[in-house]
C-alpha cells in the first residue's frame, strides 16, 4: 500500500488541477522520493549487477520502487502484463494489469485478467504488440518462484523475463525490463506448487507493483 502522504488511486480529479499547482505537486513528490530513497534504500533494498530487490512490505516500497521504474520509462514504453488468472500464483502480472487499467492508466498496456496474456498466446500476443509498437521499450510484469526467505521480494532487472522457466517451460523472453514478483519457493517435486499461493500475498503485491508504475509515470 502507498504510504502517507500521497495515494495515486485517490486522485481522482488530476486533469482539473491547474499546471502550476501539478508542478508543485511533482517537485514535492520527486523530492519525498529522493529523501526516502537515500535513508530506507540500504535499509531495506538488495542492488545487485543487474537490477534491484525490494521487499514488498517494507516501508516506502511503492517510492523506491516508483523511483528505479520512472529512470526506465521512455517515450515509446509498453507495459506487457504476463500470467493467468487460472492458477493464482500466476495471477500477480494480470493482477498488475488490471489494477492499472481501472485507473485509466496512460501508457499502453497489454495483460490484463480479462485478456491475460500467458503460455499459450505469449509469441503471438507479442508479435502483434510489436507490430502495433514498433521499437517500443517494453516492461514485463510477471510472477516467479526463488527461494523461500525470497518470497515477496520485488526484483527489478535490466533484460526480460522468461515466462514459465521456474516450472520447465520454454518460451521466448520478454521485455527491455522486467519486474517480477517471488510469489512461491522453489519446489523441485511438485512444478505445480505455484497452484497453492494465497491469492492475498499476490494481491497485495499487485498492489504494490501498479502503484510504484503509476507513480513513476506521472513523475516521468
Amino acid at each position: 500500500m502507498l504510504n502517507p502522504p500521497f495515494k495515486i488511486r485517490y486522485i481522482y480529479y488530476w486533469k482539473d488541477i491547474n499546471n502550476y499547482t501539478k508542478l508543485i505537486i511533482i517537485l514535492t513528490l520527486s523530492l519525498y522520493i529522493s529523501f526516502r530513497g537515500c535513508f530506507s534504500l540500504r535499509k531495506y533494498t538488495y542492488r545487485y549487477p543487474n537490477g534491484i530487490r525490494i521487499p514488498f512490505l517494507s516501508e516506502g516500497s511503492v517510492e523506491l520502487l516508483a523511483e528505479v521504474i520512472r529512470e526506465n520509462i521512455q517515450e515509446k514504453t509498453v507495459i506487457i502484463c504476463i500470467g493467468t488468472d487460472r492458477c493464482i500464483g500466476d495471477a500477480l502480472g494480470p493482477m498488475v494489469g488490471t489494477f492499472l487499467q481501472n485507473n485509466s492508466f496512460r501508457l499502453p498496456l497489454y495483460g490484463t485478467l480479462e485478456a491475460p496474456i500467458h503460455a499459450v498466446n505469449l509469441e503471438q500476443s507479442i508479435s502483434n504488440i510489436k507490430t502495433i509498437h514498433p521499437n517500443a521499450f517494453i516492461i514485463a510484469i510477471d510472477a516467479c518462484i526463488g527461494a523461500e526467505d525470497n518470497i515477496g521480494n520485488i526484483h527489478i532487472k535490466n533484460g526480460p523475463v522468461y515466462p514459465g522457466k521456474g516450472v520447465g517451460k520454454k518460451l521466448p523472453g520478454v521485455g527491455d525490463i522486467s519486474i517480477v514478483g517471488i510469489v512461491d519457493k522453489i519446489n523441485q517435486e511438485d512444478c505445480y506448487a505455484i497452484h497453492n499461493v494465497r491469492l492475498s500475498l499476490v494481491m497485495k503485491m499487485a498492489r504494490v507493483i501498479s502503484d510504484a508504475i503509476e507513480l513513476a509515470a506521472l513523475l516521468s
